[in-house]
């Protein structure tokens, strides 16, 4: 209640009739304690001011996403008639995708065995100190969508959630202390090199992902650790979350060959297609086991090619 209009009620009446004495009277009788307690002061959290470089990087990654629209690149529609693939492609760039690793094939050429998760995969998205409120609702949001399009298609449960065991971090060059903590929390035997991709990646790499196990069992992956670099515009970052989050899975290497497809360095799809959903469904097919050598799996995944096509009856 506002004090005059409360004063004026209790010193109506007679009382008035000596304005004065009225009034101290009133105040001298005036319940409650004599110093009204202060409220403890909130901290005032600071505003985040943009540094020139992440200013830099917000203009560089605007002009280059608006660049491969005009291009015809990051397109939504999934491929169409001038995509076209059968069974025995899938099945080929499968292999590719599943059984190699794009950087350690550069240094010994060989495939490794089938990686992909066992236990549920709770994804968590974690948002670094410049990100607004507003992009963090929003990335939530695709991140939220997405997984639940992923457990659909794979038909294991991918969730999101406020703890987890693939941490999706969607951070700033302003945010590479933030960064650097995180991460060398969660990977604590991640080398200094691979440290410092996390928190100050160059300025080509929009995202990049971790996912595996632990030293005694690392194709079972029981933990993923992906980075989504902040500065970039809306449809570069839900390509980065449909890239990188379908490659923490187990899809973990790149092709040219892979056509429609998320899952080359030519930026022509920015969606998971309906190609790529296929492939995600043949990984997460209890025929196949983890650890499978490329050979071994081969007429298993040649056969489930032709299902998922619709060339032989499931």
């Amino acid at each position: 209640m506002d004090r005059k209009r409360w004063l004026k009620r209790l010193c109506s009446g007679g009382a008035l009739a000596v304005a004065g004495l009225a009034l101290s009277g009133c105040l001298a009788f005036a319940p409650g304690p004599k110093e009204t307690p202060r409220p403890t002061p909130r901290p005032v959290k600071p505003v985040y001011t943009p540094s020139v470089q992440a200013q830099t990087l917000v203009k560089y990654y605007g002009d280059l996403e608006q660049d491969l629209l005009t291009r015809g690149l990051l397109r939504t529609d999934g491929g169409g008639p001038e995509t076209p693939y059968d069974a025995e492609d899938l099945a080929e760039r499968f292999e590719t995708l599943a059984f190699y690793d794009e950087y350690a094939v550069a240094l010994d050429g060989g495939a490794g065995g089938l990686g992909r998760w066992q236990q549920p995969v709770r994804l968590e998205p974690i948002f670094g100190p410049s990100v607004s409120p507003a992009q963090a609702a929003q990335d939530r949001a695709t991140l939220t969508q997405y997984a639940a399009r992923l457990s659909r298609i794979t038909g294991h449960p991918i969730t999101v959630g406020s703890s987890g065991n693939f941490t999706v971090l969607f951070a700033g060059v302003d945010d590479a202390d933030f960064v650097e903590a995180r991460v060398r929390r969660l990977l604590p035997n991640l080398s200094n090199r691979d440290l410092a991709l996390f928190a100050t990646p160059p300025r080509k790499f929009y995202c990049l992902v971790f996912a595996g196990g632990p030293q005694r069992d690392p194709l079972n992956y029981t933990r993923g650790v992906a980075l989504i670099r902040s500065e970039q515009p809306d449809l570069m970052r839900e390509s980065c979350i449909h890239e990188e989050i379908a490659q923490g899975l187990g899809l973990r290497n790149d092709s040219p060959r892979a056509r429609p497809s998320i899952f080359n360095d030519d930026d022509e799809f920015a969606r998971l297609t309906s190609h790529d959903e296929k492939l995600l469904q043949i990984l997460y097919d209890p025929r196949l086991r983890v650890g499978m050598s490329a050979e071994d799996a081969r007429p298993i995944v040649s056969r489930i090619a032709r299902e998922v096509m619709g060339d032989l009856a499931l």
